[in-house]
């Protein structure tokens, strides 16, 4: 998967063989680690740009998520970038704490896309199925200052617990935090994903797994932009029975010095090619342009409202 994954990568960065429509000579994707959703999602995205605007050369960046990219966004360093809603938003306040020194304001919306669903996955051996099981263990919650060791926090927050009920808390991705809980080395992970995500396919189908609940409360405790949720039985092997969760929604987000006419191919050729965005992850199953519109919390750029007008989505 891998192989396939860096060799799209590759094709997309060299020039499109069959134009269809002109705007900036570079397109930068800022995605995640190679082992969640974002970085295929984003691989479809480049492809797409590069096959389908005149004179685009593309590039797919790995990076730690939603604040790095965020970031990266203010500094010109990217044009699309994928982010979840809750990060978005402190962005655009510049909350300091989260990993934003100043407000954002030159952020600009695309789309909403998918949920992110909270998935709590532990060793067997270490017997958690519930919040209140993780005090006295050993825990991974994402990058520090990520968006997923974000919705950590909120998630502990709500539930009355903080990292110190935690034995030792690791501030790894997911490849990591999956290798480690395979030598026996932790006993769970706290990640923010689409359903179906790599590494836990990888972790179930060789390691005896939990998924630890988060009640519908705790959820309700935090707000918006969290809503309750359910992990599917059968979404992961062992798995056996749907378990309660939270979900939180991701957004593709752009700056205001990306051209108009940049942002509006950007929005279009991608609700244009959900196929393909659709066989890079089963994730994108969520990505509609009925849904493109809810909970925003920045101003859409000006090329995505021109999009959005077209097709009869805005007055």
């Amino acid at each position: 998967m891998f192989t396939r994954i860096a060799a799209a990568a590759s094709a997309a960065a060299l020039f499109a063989m069959t134009p269809q429509a002109k705007a900036q000579d570079f397109i930068n994707v800022l995605t995640g680690g190679t082992s969640g959703v974002y970085y295929p999602l984003g691989v479809a995205l480049s492809e797409i740009y590069a096959s389908g605007i005149d004179g685009a050369r593309t590039q797919v960046q790995a990076t730690k998520a939603s604040v790095e990219n965020l970031n990266l966004l203010a500094q010109g360093r990217g044009e699309i970038a994928f982010a979840l809603g809750d990060s978005v938003q402190m962005a655009w306040e510049g909350n300091e704490e989260a990993g934003f020194p100043r407000p954002l304001t030159e952020l600009r919306a695309i789309a909403a896309i998918y949920p992110n669903y909270i998935q709590i996955v532990a060793d067997a051996a270490a017997g958690a199925t519930t919040l209140e099981d993780l005090r006295g263990k050993t825990l991974s919650v994402g990058a520090p200052a990520s968006g997923t060791e974000l919705n950590a926090r909120a998630i502990f927050e709500a539930a009355g617990m903080s990292y110190d009920d935690l034995a030792r808390v690791e501030y790894l991705p997911y490849a990591e935090s999956a290798e480690l809980i395979k030598n026996r080395q932790l006993e769970a992970t706290l990640q923010s994903s689409g359903l179906g995500v790599a590494f836990i396919q990888d972790l179930s189908a060789t390691h005896d797994i939990t998924i630890v609940a988060i009640p519908e409360e705790v959820v309700t405790a935090i707000g918006e932009p969290f809503v309750p949720a359910i992990i599917p039985a059968g979404t992961y092997a062992g798995i056996d029975e749907d378990i309660p969760t939270a979900a939180v929604g991701n957004m593709l987000i752009s700056h205001e010095g990306v051209s108009e006419e940049t942002a509006y191919q950007m929005t279009k050729l991608m609700f244009e090619n959900l196929e393909r965005m659709r066989s890079a992850h089963g994730a994108a199953a969520d990505i509609t342009p009925e849904t493109a519109l809810d909970g925003l919390p920045i101003p859409l750029h000006p090329g995505a409202e021109r999009y959005y007008r077209e097709v009869g989505l805005m007055q």
